[in-house]
């Protein structure tokens, strides 16, 4: 039972961060292989998402412009019929 059931999970990621000032804001310093495992680096960019736990941190979807793009047409395009749907 020596095996880690999770091979994702790493002890490094469970640890609490500090949040620290940066000029007016706050921030946290990502660990090394906390930001290997989302697979972005210095300068990257990183999806914030709203759970029911917190929140959480992911790389973007490549195409997420894209589809919301779409998405937008197909509202304006669609305003009235999405407007009955709501009701």
């Amino acid at each position: 039972m020596d095996e880690n059931p999770n091979p994702c999970y790493n002890a490094r990621m469970n640890t609490q961060l500090k949040i620290r000032k940066i000029g007016n804001s706050a921030g946290v310093v990502l660990p090394k292989e906390l930001l290997a495992h989302l697979d972005v680096g210095i300068g990257g960019t990183l999806a914030v998402s709203r759970t029911p736990r917190g929140i959480e941190l992911s790389a973007p979807e490549p195409d997420f412009d894209a589809q919301m793009a779409a998405a937008r047409e197909v509202m304006a395009r669609r305003k009235r019929a999405l407007r009955e749907l709501a009701r």
